[in-house]
């Protein structure tokens, strides 16, 4: 080879070296880009376990919080209105049943939950004058098949209830508390709560209890943008309504799987 064609494929040289160099970068680059995509799935992946951890133990701490309180509740309503024990004692057997052996699934149906909440308000009944009006509805679509499935979580109505008791004035034949429960054909489960509010015990908004900071916690937690509730006043009622969409929920949860 002549010095003329050293001079002619220097160029090409060139070239070749710097596309080989260009290639090689590109590889290194694209090599990094995936480590580096893989660390941060890896630290997404264990971001979310230690947030669900984190969930986990938080709904421990408000679960094994609610049940005393509830206990609390349930045995003063029975030592304050010992003529009717037998008939309290009868129900409370129900409850107790129910907290003790089902409260401690992650899930109960809507069938179990709406049976133990009416089983509660029959208790909560022995506090109320006789001439005080108390209305309990069900709007139930018993023949949808998430009805009778697992994916609502256990006490969930216990806040709303134990609520419209504790600020009700028992005793007023003026005053009333009216409790429907619903479960629509498209397998959503509603809870609405009424009260006329005692004069004698006013509500509050800015002073939240124990059962409405657990309750927000929980629907939170657990159904995150599945679920809706309402508080508000209109004149002297207090009303208060829960709404979760089973359907969504159950079809988010199979989504993460």
């Amino acid at each position: 080879m002549n010095a003329s064609e050293t001079i002619i494929n220097l160029p090409v040289i060139i070239t070749s070296a710097v596309a080989l160099l260009m290639l090689f970068i590109a590889g290194f680059l694209y090599f990094r880009l995936k480590k580096s995509e893989k660390k941060r799935k890896e630290t997404e992946g264990r971001f979310s376990q230690l947030e669900n951890e984190l969930n986990l133990l938080q709904l421990e701490s408000l679960e094994s919080r609610l049940n005393p309180h509830l206990f609390k509740n349930i045995l003063n309503s029975i030592q304050s209105h010992a003529y009717q024990t037998y008939f309290a004692i009868d129900k409370l057997t129900n409850v107790l049943d129910y907290i003790l052996y089902e409260s401690r699934r992650k899930f109960v149906t809507p069938k179990e939950e709406i049976e133990f909440a009416l089983n509660l308000i029959e208790i909560n009944k022995i506090k109320l004058s006789p001439l005080f009006e108390l209305k309990v509805k069900q709007k139930i679509w018993d023949k949808d098949p998430l009805y009778e499935q697992r994916l609502l979580a256990p006490m969930i109505s216990i806040d709303l209830i134990e609520n419209a008791f504790k600020h009700a004035d028992l005793q007023s034949p003026e005053s009333f508390i009216s409790i429907t429960f619903e479960f629509t054909d498209n397998s959503v489960f509603a809870l609405t709560v009424a009260n006329k509010i005692s004069g004698k015990n006013p509500m509050k908004k800015e002073n939240k209890g124990f059962g409405t900071e657990s309750l927000e916690q929980r629907l939170k937690i657990i159904y995150k943008g599945c679920y809706k509730l309402d508080r508000f006043v209109e004149g002297d009622v207090y009303i208060a309504h829960l709404k979760i969409n089973l359907l969504e929920y159950k079809a988010e949860m199979f989504a993460v799987r």
